[in-house]
């Protein structure tokens, strides 16, 4: 599997300038799925592709409540967010960021769900640090991640912090690879930003550009 860059996007006929990392599809993708194989690097996971619908997904939110995202997701588009935790500088940066265009999003139509190994608990200490005013999802076990094929086996160094922060359901010691999705009503990803480098995420602003663009299909 390899990284490719494309400077353009192509949705319902619209052309979008932007640069952004997605992954070519590998057929070992559902070989390895039927194996329940991980991972061992970023750069080897084989992630859900546009045109593909979300698996049957059900998280408890920050507060401990069961979170029926199809359910949610069939009401209006949504913003769907995978990040590493609370306890990742950079991922709070994005979280915070996303909080500003919030109020746009919202407005358009959209909604905005983050998931993350965090576990409820944590979840509540983001909302209240970031002054987050969407949904906080937790994805202790990686389940999910797993599912959207975005899950790997996390280095040696996050041996003590992973079973922590999720509290103690994360005990394979997983990440996700941070990603965006925009998804239809009907469950169906229509765009999305997947980097290996966990350090690089997709500007809040261009993420709403986006958002604009594609909302008729969504």
């Amino acid at each position: 599997m390899k990284i490719i860059s494309r400077k353009s996007f192509l949705t319902a006929g619209l052309s979008y300038l932007l640069f952004i990392s997605v992954f070519q599809f590998s057929s070992t993708h559902a070989y390895a799925q039927m194996a329940n194989e991980i991972p061992s690097k970023p750069e080897d996971i084989s992630p859900l592709l546009i045109g593909e619908n979300i698996p049957v997904i059900t998280l408890p939110d920050a507060m401990g409540n069961n979170f029926d995202l199809n359910s949610a997701i069939a009401q209006q588009p949504t913003l769907l967010i995978f990040y590493r935790g609370g306890w990742c500088p950079y991922c709070n940066k994005q979280l915070s960021g996303i909080q500003e265009i919030e109020p746009e999003l919202k407005k358009i139509g959209y909604q905005i769900i983050a998931i993350s190994t965090d576990s409820p608990d944590n979840l509540r200490t983001s909302v209240t640090k970031n002054k987050l005013e969407y949904t906080l999802l937790s994805d202790a076990d990686l389940s999910v991640s797993k599912k959207f094929g975005l899950a790997y086996q996390a280095p040696a160094a996050y041996d003590n912090l992973l079973p922590k922060s999720s509290g103690g359901k994360n005990l394979n010691k997983l990440l996700p690879v941070p990603s965006v999705f925009f998804i239809s009503k009907k469950g169906n990803i229509r765009f999305e930003y997947i980097n290996v480098d966990f350090k690089q995420r997709i500007n809040a602003d261009l993420l709403l550009s986006v958002a604009q663009k594609i909302l008729n299909e969504l």
